[in-house]
């Protein structure tokens, strides 16, 4: 067996590195509109729980319609247990919300802000298989 030519240093973790900004006024403005440690928190339980075929699945079908679990298990093609547990972990994300009628609970999107979300997840998604330009929203 033979040594790579230039091997990759590897940064030692017992001694951390003090690094020096090559623009501090740049990196200031940067670091004072980062988003706080709580949202950031937030954001990353979001797209865990988006993280799952079986829950976007669901979330699509719900963007559009107002469905019951039953319903859902039979779109999705999994069990109706399935279902309820993957809903159970969307509620309590705040991703989902229910209404009862009856025996029948229906479920719904929280909010307009994930099928927003989701129309831009997918435009950037057609964008990169396509090799399209950059999306024309700039911010």
């Amino acid at each position: 067996m033979t040594e790579p030519r230039n091997p990759i240093p590897q940064p030692s973790r017992a001694t951390p590195t003090v690094l020096t900004p090559i623009d501090p006024e740049t990196l200031e403005g940067a670091r004072s509109s980062a988003p706080s440690e709580e949202l950031l928190s937030l954001v990353v339980t979001m797209f865990q729980a988006l993280g799952d075929s079986t829950r976007l699945q669901i979330l699509y079908a719900l963007m559009h319609h107002t469905l019951c679990v039953r319903d859902l298990a039979i779109l999705v093609g999994v069990s109706e247990s399935a279902v309820s547990h993957q809903l159970r972990l969307l509620r309590d994300r705040r991703l989902v919300r229910q209404r009862r009628s009856g025996n029948i609970i229906y479920y719904s999107l929280d909010d307009e802000h994930l099928a927003v979300l989701f129309r831009e997840a997918e435009y950037h998604a057609d964008h990169v298989y396509q090799n399209l330009p950059p999306h024309p929203y700039t911010g």
